[in-house]
């Protein structure tokens, strides 16, 4: 989808803004795509410290924002529509949308947690269990974070924390997080990471109490307690995500 706004109505309100600019790194971005509809321009922080943010999202570092500025105004860009994912906890409970990715985690009191996860889908209809760390549930926005660890290992003993894997706009990507046992239902199939069909459904419940939390549905460090009692479902949104892509080369 292409978008080119007049000089004159690009920056003209503050209550009612052309778009937005979210300056921080992925962790924000996360944050901002999944609560704004107006075009964002996603702007990265260099840090010397090697554990920051990596900024993966960003389109331009902050000390090319002046001249992403100068193109928007100009209007020299193309805005991306990136799908989101839809998460309801026990039914519509709580709702809430996701623009990268959703992921179940232990919690500082349990080793592990035991969880079944059912996938239901065009040429996708399966369960999997799992005693791991976790599990995430991504789109292609997300699929550099957490889907990616496997690709950091894949030589054995060393880390390759450049490393990542982007999938389709079309697919849903699911990674178990550094798991002991995964199974699927009637095969003998152990599954670690996958991509399935967007439009494809999925249901994440505990097999046992443990201290597990749901992220990247709330700004909560905690995220979202969850236990045997709930069932988280993931699904698609109807709702985008709008990324501001530069004409002029300013990229991160």
């Amino acid at each position: 989808m292409n978008a080119s706004p007049s000089p004159q109505t690009a920056f003209a309100s503050v209550t009612r803004p052309s778009f937005g600019v979210v300056v921080g790194g992925d962790g924000l971005f996360s944050h901002q795509g999944r609560q704004l509809s107006i075009p964002l321009l996603f702007v990265g922080t260099k840090s010397r410290r090697p554990t920051d943010s990596k900024a993966r999202l960003a389109e331009v570092y902050l000390t090319g924002l002046e001249a992403a500025l100068r193109d928007v105004k100009a209007g020299r860009y193309t805005v991306v529509k990136h799908r989101r994912l839809e998460v309801s906890i026990s039914g519509g409970a709580f709702k809430g949308e996701i623009f990268t990715d959703v992921s179940l985690e232990k919690g500082a009191d349990s080793n592990c947690i035991r969880y079944a996860l059912e996938v239901r889908g065009k040429g996708a209809e399966f369960t999997d269990s799992a005693v791991s760390n976790g599990i995430v549930i991504t789109t292609a926005a997300g699929s550099t974070g957490y889907y990616s660890y496997l690709d950091k290992l894949d030589r054995g003993d060393r880390l390759e924390p450049e490393k990542y894997t982007v999938i389709g706009e079309d697919k849903v990507g699911v990674c178990h997080i550094a798991p002991v046992y995964t199974s699927r239902d009637g095969t003998s199939r152990h599954p670690l990471r996958y991509a399935v069909p967007w439009g494809s459904k999925f249901r994440m419940s505990l097999m046992r109490d443990a201290d597990a939390h749901l992220f990247g549905v709330t700004r909560s460090r905690k995220g979202l307690r969850i236990t045997t009692e709930d069932t988280v479902e993931v699904g698609p949104s109807k709702n985008s995500t709008n990324v501001i892509r530069l004409a002029s080369g300013h990229h991160a």
